[in-house]
């Protein structure tokens, strides 16, 4: 497509990160234990034994964080706040030292000349909270509203970008469904109040937000599973297609954009026994109201499609995934299908007409190592960015509302289940010594940058 794009002139390129996976210093200046604290140390729950508590130090390291990402010409950096850091205990007194912290990172981008992006919820929850119900209670949600009114107001008058909940949908399928994240539980029928309180909570906020950063815009980001069906012609395998769409991508997205929950999901939950044949006695009236209040944005993280076909199961899950034998795969044994970020933009944009839209999310897990001379050569990065890029770009084109991308992430870090075994970055991290290194597709992504207008 050549080296000038149709992205408009003021689109903002920038790089993504998260607390619990960058910080590091779980206990300094008075920081509370989240769940990924507690998780992290539960014996076979990640992957390799590792834990957050170091990760790559940024919250003694970020003076140098800030320096590679001015150095990489980044024109915007989205990071997250530890709940805990600002409110130990989820709720009561205020740790002053946690908000500085914040208010400092803040200071150094803009003096950097980098807009913040500030995600309010990145998965790790005041285990104060979750030993009084987590996510599971109602009250949550209240407690999360006088959590990001904290944040906006100490913060509001410098940060004009601000993101409620990351990722609603995982934290109900992977922390409450599977089981495989923080807190572990493995139960649907209580993974979908989860859902509920997630999706209110950032409705609570969202005038909170508003009313202390003044002219500032508010949204939160959805990871899109593009839900294709492995045989056009069986009718089975797009039941299968439209039914994981609803678990995945519609339960969300629906509420948000002044609809109900999806009455097909609804359905087969109740035939599956994951609702009672009242349904969803966790809706109370107004919360639709309360959730549909209107975003100025919605942030998309994609990584993936999801090739299903049908399988006769319990009511609420007729799939299984197929891998095809032709695709590359990253190294988190993911399809790489750059074509899916153009179907998932596309496709929010047609049914739920977002005014804007980000990506707040995309990027790739491949553990290329320095050289002799220093130099990481991970040129397979390089053509895992430009093709999707590629694809964002025949969005635009298409009129898709698209403001700006994140590539995911920053720095190699802490990546959950899998723990540090798994590098997103396009800097490079010695975890035992927490040297950075800019990889060649940090260079590229500089040159990209610097050129793409």
């Amino acid at each position: 497509m050549g080296n000038k794009t149709v992205f408009p002139e003021n689109f903002l390129w920038g790089a993504a990160t998260s607390a619990y996976q960058i910080e590091g210093a779980p206990r300094e200046g008075g920081k509370g234990k989240s769940i990924w604290d507690r998780f992290a140390h539960t014996r076979g729950k990640i992957a390799d034994g590792t834990t957050g508590d170091v990760a790559c130090d940024h919250y003694h390291r970020w003076p140098e964080d800030i320096r590679i990402m001015k150095e990489l010409g980044l024109k915007a950096y989205r990071f997250s706040v530890a709940w805990t850091r600002v409110l130990p205990e989820g709720k009561g007194k205020i740790n002053q030292k946690g908000l500085d912290f914040y208010g400092k990172l803040v200071d150094a981008l803009l003096e950097a000349g980098i807009i913040p992006f500030v995600t309010l919820y990145h998965w790790d929850l005041p285990q104060a909270l979750e030993d009084a119900g987590g996510w599971v209670s109602r009250d949550t949600a209240k407690y999360f509203a006088d959590y990001a009114g904290a944040v906006s107001k100490a913060l509001g008058d410098r940060v004009k970008h601000w993101i409620t909940q990351n990722e609603p949908s995982v934290v109900m399928s992977s922390g409450y469904h599977n089981g495989v994240h923080a807190p572990g539980i493995k139960d649907l029928s209580i993974a979908l109040p989860v859902s509920h309180h997630l999706l209110l909570s950032h409705g609570l906020a969202v005038p909170i937000i508003r009313k202390n950063s003044r002219n500032s815009e508010v949204g939160l980001s959805l990871a899109i599973i593009p839900a294709e069906n492995l045989s056009s012609d069986d009718v089975k395998d797009s039941e299968a297609a439209r039914s994981f769409d609803g678990y995945f991508n519609r339960w969300f997205l629906d509420p948000l954009y002044g609809r109900e929950y999806p009455h097909d999901k609804v359905e087969e939950y109740k035939k599956g026994g994951y609702l009672t044949k009242t349904g969803l006695v966790f809706v109370k009236p107004g919360d639709y109201k309360i959730i549909s209040s209107k975003c100025d944005f919605l942030g998309i993280n994609y990584y993936m499609r999801m090739l299903l076909r049908y399988i006769k199961n319990v009511p609420g899950f007729n799939w299984e995934t197929v891998k095809p034998e032709k695709s590359r795969y990253t190294d988190m044994g993911w399809e790489i299908y750059p074509e899916g970020i153009y179907n998932a933009l596309t496709r929010v944009y047609k049914d739920y007409a977002p005014s804007k839209l980000y990506v707040t999310e995309n990027g790739v897990s491949f553990s290329d190592k320095p050289d002799r001379s220093g130099t990481v050569k991970d040129a397979r990065r390089i053509d895992y960015l430009e093709k999707h890029f590629a694809y964002a770009e025949r969005a635009v084109k298409n009129g898709v509302p698209l403001r700006g991308y994140f590539v995911w992430s920053l720095l190699d870090n802490f990546e959950w289940d899998r723990g540090l075994s798994q590098r997103f970055g396009i800097v490079w991290v010695n975890y035992k010594t927490g040297q950075r290194i800019i990889k060649d597709s940090g260079y590229w992504y500089k040159t990209k940058i610097a050129g793409a207008y």
